[in-house]
């Protein structure tokens, strides 16, 4: 747990030995970003506090601390949630695997809340039990979505101490103040100029709160505690945190008092970025303490110029999502957008996401194809399918390194793609000595090194879909032998009276003999496809009937079917017996 320095003196040695002294001044801009010392990534991105482009600059060699705002857990997480999450997601696979940083991400799960609150209140159950239940889910959905977890996540109920400490610290550098109704406000006046990195920070913008506010724009470190709300005890009484404190603090308290990323929708900036940023420079008595601010754009469904959101009742959950679309579809979305642009989410969008996969596994199935020697082509140019690798991977690489330009880097591998298939144009009549089958390996080597730095598998949704495709494919056949056995059993009911030239016996309608002639033919034809139907034979009474079954061949690969009409006669059969 972080303390703040118990003399002046010390306090004033350690901010001269950073180079900078925090100024309560009110006069002159003191918001200025500083370019940090250290290691260069050879990335340029974004950062909002200098609201332009700066070089990626780590304290430490190859290393990125990163911090991100975990949800609100009272509900199901939806693909505005997941827009957000797997953007930054792809961004640290990138700076990983192109450019060998370790990132060390941390993040919080707020778990106490307002609408937390409510949503206990409304399921009349306690706020763990429902912060609890969200929160799984929300870890479930990312893994579905494939986002790699963070290294560690810390909820807010098991830091309150931390949090108590942390304002504590605020208050004795003189920047917050404690009210006689027990609240606990920052105190934004201390701090100057330097409250407004984010734009909209610098109007009247101010949050509700008690008659003992000094200015409209302080904002809640503690809330005095309300009936039938969860509380803690602090030295201003029972009560909880605010909601930008817990960042501030656990952030500390992970990363002490530097961080090199921070993290998160566009819509955090301000207030929470803005009022996160106040209080740890406040606390750790620092001008500086992330060094860039990293903000995702929002999703928008089509048509709509409202964000995704829970409080619009305008969203999809991530699990309905994925009932019918894949994770990697749902990734190369976000790559075909930059990630600080809204995006629009439609069909037509998903369309076409699935297309450009479907074009990559295309071409990859093809170039497989003709180095295995299935696939006959006239001569390749492979001196130029060389030269358009080296320019993919060049194209594909300083993308990334600008601002982690996902659609210029998908764009560049696309191009590569299409002079690829461009050559795989097959013939009836080849030369078996010209063949190139090497630039076409490092071609799909290329494209699955890239595709798994995306976080996208080709591989495993090929097999995903193969086994839905497989269950419906079941469907159809049980479908198609049911129809068979129903249509046999009316083609062998027998006539009322003794047919002609017969013993006396009921015989079979004539007229339906083709039918019986029909439904053989079809289960002689299903049985080199593995599909194998036998009768089974059950005596009831007198009457000898027959039913059609299914079962597996005796053959590898073949599919044994199971329907419920054949455990209903099995069952039968037993019954009787």
């Amino acid at each position: 747990m972080w303390r703040p320095p118990s003399r002046g003196a010390a306090l004033l040695r350690r901010a001269l030995r950073r180079g900078s002294v925090p100024s309560r001044s009110k006069g002159g801009s003191e918001r200025a970003w500083a370019t940090p010392s250290g290691f260069d990534t050879g990335v340029v991105t974004f950062n909002s506090l200098s609201k332009k482009k700066e070089p990626l600059i780590l304290a430490r060699e190859r290393v990125a601390t990163w911090y991100s705002c975990g949800p609100t857990v009272y509900d199901h997480a939806h693909l505005g949630h997941a827009c957000s999450y797997v953007r930054f997601d792809i961004l640290q696979r990138i700076l990983s695997r192109c450019f060998g940083v370790v990132v060390v991400h941390a993040m919080v799960i707020t778990d106490v809340d307002d609408k937390i609150i409510q949503r206990s209140w409304q399921e009349n159950v306690s706020p763990a039990v429902i912060s609890r239940m969200y929160e799984e889910e929300f870890k479930k959905d990312m893994l579905s979505l494939k986002v790699i977890p963070p290294v560690v996540y810390l909820r807010v109920t098991e830091n309150v101490h931390r949090i108590v400490a942390f304002i504590e610290g605020i208050i004795r550098n003189g920047n917050a103040y404690a009210t006689r109704e027990g609240d606990v406000y920052f105190d934004v006046q201390s701090i100057g100029d330097r409250y407004g990195w984010f734009t909209g920070a610098t109007g009247s913008h101010g949050e509700q709160g008690s008659s003992g506010k000094r200015d409209p724009r302080d904002f809640a470190l503690w809330k005095k505690a309300k009936p039938r709300e969860p509380y803690w005890e602090s030295p201003w009484g029972r009560g909880r945190p605010g909601w930008h404190i817990e960042c501030s603090t656990i952030a500390s308290h992970v990363f002490g008092n530097q961080l090199d990323i921070h993290s998160g929708g566009v819509d955090l900036a301000f207030p929470h970025h803005e009022n996160e940023v106040a209080q740890s420079e406040a606390y750790h008595q620092c001008r500086q303490w992330a060094n860039y601010f990293l903000h995702s754009g929002h999703l928008h469904l089509r048509g709509s110029a409202e964000k995704m959101s829970k409080s619009l009742k305008n969203y999809i959950t991530i699990k309905d999502f994925l009932q019918s679309h894949s994770a990697s579809e749902f990734r190369m979305f976000c790559l075909l957008t930059k990630y600080r642009s809204a995006i629009d989410y439609s069909d037509g969008s998903m369309s076409e996401a699935r297309a450009a996969l479907e074009t990559i596994r295309t071409f990859t199935e093809a170039a497989e194809a003709y180095m295995k020697g299935q696939l006959r082509c006239s001569p390749v140019q492979e001196g130029f399918l060389w030269e358009r690798l080296l320019e993919a991977k060049s194209g594909v690489l300083k993308a990334l390194a600008d601002d982690f330009d996902t659609p210029r880097a998908v764009g560049a591998l696309m191009n590569m793609i299409y002079h690829g298939n461009c050559q795989l144009q097959p013939v009836a009549v080849a030369d078996e000595a010209a063949r190139s089958p090497a630039v076409f390996g490092a071609m799909v080597t290329f494209i699955r090194e890239m595709l798994e730095v995306f976080g996208i598998d080709l591989l495993q949704d090929k097999e995903a879909d193969v086994f839905s495709r497989s269950g419906s494919l079941q469907a159809v056949v049980e479908q198609l032998t049911r129809f068979r056995s129903e249509v046999r059993e009316f083609a062998l009911t027998r006539q009322d009276g003794p047919s002609s030239g017969s013993s006396g016996k009921p015989g079979l309608y004539p007229d339906r003999a083709p039918l019986l002639k029909a439904c053989d033919a079809l289960r002689n034809e299903l049985a080199p496809l593995g599909v194998l139907i036998k009768r089974l034979h059950l005596h009831l009474g007198d009457q000898r009937r027959s039913k059609d079954i299914k079962s597996s061949g005796s053959r590898p690969g073949q599919r044994q079917l199971k329907s419920s009409e054949t455990q209903r006669l099995k069952r039968s059969q037993e019954n009787k017996l």
